[in-house]
């Protein structure tokens, strides 16, 4: 995934709580086997409706989500956080995320941001008063900030996973930081043991 070391950037409020997955991104855009090409389907169904905040003009190009509460319950589909990214979004914030979705998030360099209900509240009004509001995640510095609003948070992320987010490294990345050391135990292990043949081989 790609580095994440800090987000500066307007907001869409997404006022609603319990935003679950498949409202994310319903079923049935979930025919592609890459991470890539599902913002067709960001928020698909409500989209329909023109009043709809997301289809509103003024939040075009916004790269961070506030929502309420509970965001991203329901399925565990990783192609919520997917469609998120691909959407144009690096950062989510809310008062509470589900536990599966936030575990997708950052392993797709989607930075979700808890935050106290009564300051999201407050930086959502913000939001829909003026589409002009920026919000500030430095990730490195561990700081969330809304400069127009005087806030000034502490990241809610452990130093082990701001540390992934900022070098770009999923689980995929922090393994092959080992290569040499696997390649080496290879090299070495009994040749009479069972083995995964190389890709292509038809062995194995």
């Amino acid at each position: 995934m790609d580095p994440v070391k800090r987000v500066r950037g307007r907001a869409l409020p997404l006022d609603r709580a319990d935003v679950d997955t498949d409202q994310v991104i319903p079923s049935s855009y979930l025919k592609r086997i890459g991470r890539t090409g599902f913002a067709d389907g960001l928020f698909a169904a409500w989209r329909r409706d023109a009043s709809f905040v997301a289809n509103d003009p003024r939040y075009a190009g916004a790269s961070v989500l506030v929502a309420g509460a509970n965001f991203g319950c329901g399925s565990s589909r990783e192609h919520a956080a997917w469609a998120l990214r691909d959407g144009g979004f690096t950062v989510i914030v809310a008062p509470s995320f589900a536990d599966i979705f936030r575990s997708n998030a950052l392993r797709t360099g989607l930075v979700p941001v808890r935050l106290d209900a009564a300051l999201v509240t407050r930086i959502m009004r913000a939001v829909e008063q003026d589409p002009a509001v920026e919000i500030d995640v430095d990730v490195e510095a561990g700081r969330v900030r809304v400069p127009s609003l005087g806030i000034d948070e502490r990241l809610d992320l452990d130093d082990f996973t701001r540390s992934c987010l900022v070098q770009g490294l999923d689980e995929i990345g922090l393994t092959l930081r080992h290569d040499a050391d696997i390649a080496a135990y290879e090299a070495r292990r009994p040749a009479w043991r069972p083995r995964i043949a190389p890709a292509g081989t038809g062995r194995g």
